[in-house]
């Protein structure tokens, strides 16, 4: 089904975060210039170079392990590990997170028609929460329900939906869920809710 007709079906709309309303690495890359800045401070290195080498890592082999192959690289130590996760989970951001275009218009047009939006977010919710706080809404704010699966279970487990559904009165045949990874997607066919690929609406 298109956007277009999950709009007129379906009466809620439940969203992952990460890749689906807006691109993670807008929040990973900022993260990563922090924390440049924070080693020259403390170990006077060239944050340039740090930041050169995280970006191009990241972007050639994804976050994973990410510090350690920094530290090894240009000899950090360990002890830095803990403030690179305080910043990955609570850094103040210099750049606003900016929704996609077309996911933008499709949660105006959800809201315009009287639909329920719900943001049923994995990972680590203090960290979410953070991501949360500096999207740029557009006053889209005051419309969104938010639940952590970490209240439940993450995806593909079909316990975090079955609670959205039941405390919000909603049937499987009225709700779609908007992902991005393989695990949103078995979420949907065992919950027997519709499903949305992120990728319709970016």
């Amino acid at each position: 089904m298109t956007p277009e007709q999950f709009l007129k079906d379906k009466k809620a709309f439940v969203f992952e975060l990460d890749n689906v309303i807006y691109p993670e690495k807008d929040y990973l890359l900022q993260v990563y210039y922090l924390f440049a800045q924070f080693i020259e401070y403390g170990e006077q290195l060239n944050s340039s170079d740090i930041v050169k080498y995280m970006q191009e890592q990241y972007l050639a082999e994804g976050p994973e392990n990410l510090f350690e192959k920094t530290a090894a690289e240009f000899k950090i130590p360990e002890k830095y590990k803990v403030n690179f996760d305080l910043v990955m989970q609570n850094a103040k951001l210099p750049l606003k997170l900016l929704i996609y275009n077309k996911a933008l218009t499709f949660l105006q047009e959800i809201v315009a028609a009287g639909k329920q939006v719900f943001l049923f977010v994995d990972g680590d919710p203090l960290m979410q929460l953070n991501k949360i706080r500096q999207v740029e809404w557009n006053g889209l704010e005051k419309n969104l329900v938010l639940y952590f699966s970490e209240e439940s279970e993450p995806k593909p487990s079909t316990l975090g939906i079955e609670m959205i559904m039941e405390r919000h009165n909603l049937k499987p045949e009225e709700v779609v869920l908007i992902g991005a990874k393989s695990a949103d997607q078995k979420c949907a066919v065992n919950a027997k809710i519709g499903y949305l690929s992120a990728d319709l609406i970016q």
